[in-house]
């Protein structure tokens, strides 16, 4: 529930025994399933957005984890929301990259370049872009990895959130808290279950290594972006 505008919808949930645990990049529990919850605007026709910069819309994203020893019991959807039809995907191993101006690519070639945009490094040209955005050209849905923001690096959206947006862009803080997080899961629209993020955008949950490690889920951030 996100108090003072209602209950929240169901968006997946994902079977930790079931993934390539060794082939991930993030420390996800080996077995229980964690499940993802987001207020999308049924209930009030998209007026409530949840948005990293209004810490009073936190609430309207939500991530939990049962244990596989956890006593639960499956509930149908509140009355109000309509559910989005179920969608069972499987999962595969697949390599990602991030942009060039992602915080952690612009330090190692250009430490000093204004963050999030291009700058002087042949990783920047318009060839390796092509090239990179060939190899990556969609978003999909996606455990760990490097996230494939739509706009800028979803990373830095975070960062600005947790600081309060009191930062400038050129503030060596804005970096430094981007670095400290990690992608958990994105999901992107997907027309079998119906769901459509804005403009074919994507819902995006980034957690700090530190709080996965210790299964502080309920600290999981999130962002969403569309085209």
């Amino acid at each position: 529930m996100w108090d003072g505008h209602g209950p929240l919808s169901f968006i997946a949930s994902i079977d930790c025994a079931r993934l390539p645990a060794a082939a991930l990049d993030v420390d996800l529990p080996a077995t229980g399933t964690l499940l993802f919850f987001y207020f999308d605007g049924q209930l009030d026709d998209g007026d409530a957005l949840v948005l990293g910069e209004d810490r009073e819309s936190w609430a309207g994203a939500r991530v939990l984890y049962a244990a596989a020893d956890e006593d639960v019991a499956e509930r149908g959807a509140p009355t109000e929301l309509k559910p989005y039809p179920m969608a069972p995907l499987a999962a595969r191993v697949e390599m990602t990259a991030t942009e060039p101006w992602h915080p952690s690519m612009r330090a190692v070639f250009a430490p000093d370049a204004p963050l999030g945009n291009r700058y002087d490094h042949p990783v920047c040209s318009q060839e390796f872009l092509d090239a990179l955005w060939e190899f990556n050209d969609e978003v999909g849905h996606q455990i760990g990895g490097h996230a494939h923001s739509v706009q800028n690096p979803v990373e830095i959206e975070i960062a600005e959130a947790v600081l309060d947006s009191e930062v400038s862009w050129d503030d060596p803080r804005l970096s430094q808290e981007a670095d400290g997080w990690v992608l958990l899961v994105q999901f992107d629209s997907e027309d079998a279950a119906d769901m459509m993020w804005g403009d074919a955008g994507a819902l995006y949950w980034l957690i700090r290594p530190e709080d996965l490690a210790a299964r502080r889920f309920e600290r999981a951030m999130f962002t969403w972006q569309c085209s």
